[in-house]
């Protein structure tokens, strides 16, 4: 009864909205009602009221953005039905041009750059960028914002601000994932350096293609000695160039204080997966890079001759003009070790400073090589069980290559309620029915382990390898290259430009239409459609006008730089 009672009260408490809410809205409503007593016409009035009301369930977040944005436009339509109430001849917004928005150039050009990058992505060019930019900037927060602000800045120069951000959104969540940046405080410098990127060229910002459009149309009403000319694609890039500037080294600088860090992003920080393995089997390793320098004792010895006597797993080798040799197939117990060569190694941080320390090894600060085949979304440790009916009981790890064959890394074996780890010759005892595994592997190599028999994968919760299309790099590439050419050097609509890129990724089977629905934000398209009605009533009641004619009132007879301020501000 208590906990029943415990709960009516929890839930009368989600029913009540809390005071902020209440006392904003009263404000709001004022404000409201001040307006219409000031205005000239009673469409205005209604028109601010609900522009009112559309930055307070934007400010406070009452409801979603996109549900806000659809409820204005289902009061803007209902207005036609409520005008002999509203005091109105007709809608605020005429019914046939109320869901105008969802056809618009803007929201189909952002459906279909959405779809653009997520073909791209699919190829596996968007993990190449990441993995650049992981490789330039390594896993600091203060060199990778620069980075990926000027590539999204420079790549908004070309094309609109809103494609640019959603077409470099998954290199982002990449460079996220691998390095373990919160995402949210990689997206604000990007989003941000799109929107100054597009100052960069005549071709990257609606407004400033719009402002060419203006010119003519105030020529017309000109003396011929006073027309003004138009402006060329690049009139506008070092004004473009300046502000991009200042945008990441204001991020570089002020970026520690003001970027945010989500809820889910706070409250998740320092639940690293070893936690884990460190409570129940005392494993604490870490993953470093470990170059071997000229002269080192380590030079011509094999990897079996070093890892248990100095408690070590190396599970990475990279040898300069060679490939990555990471999982199964690649590494062997066998494989000499180089002067240069550089190793990823898992070790407790005391064994590995031990030996770094004999060999005169160079420990890197941060992961470079294998940034990208060893981040948490590409492998990782993982509990491994040897089933009662397994082939590999009485053999031991040894005797199969485990890390060979397998691509299983052993750190660590759980037997009889007792942990042994490397050091304690756990590659060279018989497997038992039972015995628990702690292993570091691939992520890939991990999901083919799930349908062998041999084993018992107890780790479920893990990044799945994504089913990536490199052979399709070429049709991708070709489509998006027309979709940027039409932008760039043809006067059709952006939309269509971009569209014909999206299809054609469509029809050559880089995406499958499902794919190209799932690539969409919806939440976003919704959002912009919606409001687009509300800008039309703003234009057609003559509510812009009015707020235009205000604002000159105020600063009219003020110096110019006043003017331009108040113009700045108002925009």
């Amino acid at each position: 009864m208590i906990a029943l009672a415990d709960e009516e009260k929890t839930h009368s408490k989600k029913l009540v909205p809390p005071m902020k809410y209440l006392i904003s809205a009263g404000l709001f409503i004022l404000l409201a009602i001040y307006l219409a007593s000031v205005v000239p016409t009673i469409e205005i009035a209604w028109v601010g009221a609900i522009l009112l009301l559309t930055i307070y369930l934007f400010a406070f977040e009452v409801v979603g953005v996109d549900v806000a944005a659809l409820s204005v436009m289902v009061l803007l339509g209902l207005s036609s039905l409520l005008a002999p109430w509203m005091g109105l001849d007709s809608g605020l917004v005429d019914n046939r041009h109320l869901f105008d928005g969802f056809s618009s150039n803007a929201v189909m050009s952002i459906i279909a750059v959405m779809i653009i990058g997520a073909g791209l992505d699919k190829t596996g060019i968007m993990s190449k960028v990441a993995a650049f930019i992981l490789k330039v900037g390594g896993t600091t927060e203060t060199r990778i914002i620069p980075i990926i602000s000027a590539t999204v800045g420079f790549i908004s120069s070309f094309m609109q601000n809103v494609g640019a951000a959603a077409l470099f959104l998954p290199v982002v969540s990449r460079i996220s994932a691998r390095s373990g940046l919160p995402m949210s405080r990689l997206l604000m410098p990007m989003g941000f350096t799109a929107i100054l990127g597009g100052t960069m060229t005549m071709v990257g910002s609606s407004p400033l293609i719009l402002l060419n459009d203006l010119i003519l149309t105030s020529n017309q009403a000109l003396p011929e000695a006073q027309q003004m000319d138009t402006w060329g694609l690049f009139s506008v890039t070092p004004v473009g160039a300046a502000l991009i500037v200042t945008g990441i080294l204001y991020f570089v600088i002020a970026g520690r204080f003001v970027l945010p860090t989500t809820k889910t992003e706070s409250s998740t920080k320092g639940t690293n997966p070893m936690d884990y393995f460190h409570d129940v089997y005392g494993v604490d390793y870490a993953i470093h890079e470990l170059v071997v320098t000229d002269g080192s004792d380590l030079i011509g010895k094999r990897l079996d001759d070093i890892e248990s006597a100095h408690r070590i797993r190396i599970i990475a080798t990279k040898i300069s003009g060679e490939a990555n040799r990471v999982g199964p197939g690649a590494l062997a117990r066998d494989t000499d070790i180089e002067a240069g060569m550089v190793m990823g190694v898992v070790a407790d941080p005391n064994d590995l400073e031990q030996f770094v320390e004999k060999y005169s090894l160079k420990k890197r600060a941060v992961m470079r090589t294998f940034i990208d085949d060893l981040s948490p979304l590409k492998s990782g440790v993982a509990e491994v069980v040897i089933p009662p009916r397994s082939k590999l009981i009485g053999k031991s790890a040894r005797d199969v290559w485990m890390r060979k064959t397998y691509g299983l890394a052993m750190i660590g074996l759980h037997r009889d309620g007792e942990t042994m780890r490397e050091g304690d010759d756990i590659r060279n005892l018989p497997l038992k029915a039972g015995d628990t595994l702690v292993v570091h592997t691939a992520w890939i190599a991990l999901e083919r382990i799930e349908k062998d028999h041999d084993f018992v994968v107890v780790t479920t919760e893990y990044p799945r390898e994504e089913e990536m299309r490199p052979h399709k790099i070429f049709p991708a590439v070709i489509f998006f290259g027309i979709a940027l050419y039409m932008v760039l050097f043809t006067d059709i609509r952006l939309s269509i430009a971009l569209l014909t890129g999206a299809i054609g990724m469509i029809l050559t089977k880089v995406l499958s239409i499902e794919e190209a629905y799932e690539a969409v934000s919806w939440k976003t398209v919704f959002l912009l459609a919606s409001l687009i009605p509300l800008g039309l009533a703003v234009e057609t009641t003559g509510t812009a006008k009015w707020i235009a004619e205000q604002v000159l009132v105020v600063v009219g007879d003020q110096p110019l730089w006043v003017i331009q301020s108040a113009v700045a501000v108002l925009a």
